[in-house]
């Protein structure tokens, strides 16, 4: 499969994860609530792991000797900082207005630009190595799971109908298609290649940013050697895909 039958496949992939908010439907509000940090865990673990595992090896391949690869994983990092940082801000800015019908809208705004940054990050992955391009796929759609159940349930919070919360999540996974094709057309003139150190920031900044102070919030015993197996569970997963695609 050529690299951008690969994106254009990957995309679309990645937009039908958005409607497994569907299952909600299904699911009562404690079974959600059990699922949830389980998931986030492995999310968690499964970016971890395609970073160290695939994007950066790859990316110190590409460069072994430069400072450019090291650049770009800052820069990855620091990007997704500076973009929480202005959410966080632009929340509170509106707080004192109605903040449960300001919240699905940034919630929808922050969510279709990190698939935009995704399908580039993806893309670009893909551009370098096939094998890498599906490590870096596969930690992107583990990390969708969860996010796309808990965006549903916040914009259902948010007073959104059910039917209206699964389209515009749908309408949010679009970019990713959108990233990864301009990511694509950007390659037939420059080397995108820079992309995987820099998705590999962005990986490290999600999981250890993000998504492990999530469930670390959590005291008992068992809840927390129950998160730890998923975020463990996460890592050997791309552990073994790297052992099995000989990456």
């Amino acid at each position: 499969m050529s690299p951008l039958a690969s994106i254009v496949v990957g995309g679309v992939l990645m937009s039908g994860i958005a409607l497994l908010g569907a299952v909600t439907f299904f699911l009562s509000e404690a079974v959600q609530r059990k699922l949830i940090l389980p998931l986030v865990a492995f999310s968690a673990g499964s970016l971890l792991g395609s970073a160290f595992f695939h994007m950066l090896p790859a990316a110190v391949r590409a460069d072994p000797s430069g400072l450019g690869v090291w650049i770009w994983v800052l820069s990855g990092f620091s990007l997704f900082f500076a973009f929480e940082q202005v959410l966080h801000w632009h929340r509170c800015h509106h707080a004192q207005g109605d903040p449960a019908s300001t919240l699905p809208t940034l919630i929808i705004a922050g969510d279709a630009l990190h698939n935009l940054l995704g399908g580039m990050a993806v893309a670009g992955a893909f551009l370098v190595d096939a094998r890498l391009g599906v490590a870096t796929w596969l930690a992107e759609a583990a990390h969708e799971l969860p996010q796309e159940l808990g965006e549903y349930g916040v914009l259902l919070h948010g007073g959104w109908s059910r039917r209206k919360a699964l389209v515009v999540n749908v309408l949010s996974s679009l970019p990713f298609l959108v990233g990864g094709l301009l990511t694509w057309a950007a390659s037939l003139q420059i080397d995108v290649a820079f992309l995987v150190p820099f998705a590999a920031g962005n990986f490290l900044y999600i999981a250890a940013s993000d998504l492990i102070p999530e469930v670390n919030r959590h005291h008992r015993l068992a809840t927390a050697a129950q998160h730890f197996a998923a975020f463990a569970a996460g890592v050997l997963v791309l552990l073994a895909i790297r052992i099995g695609l000989a990456i």
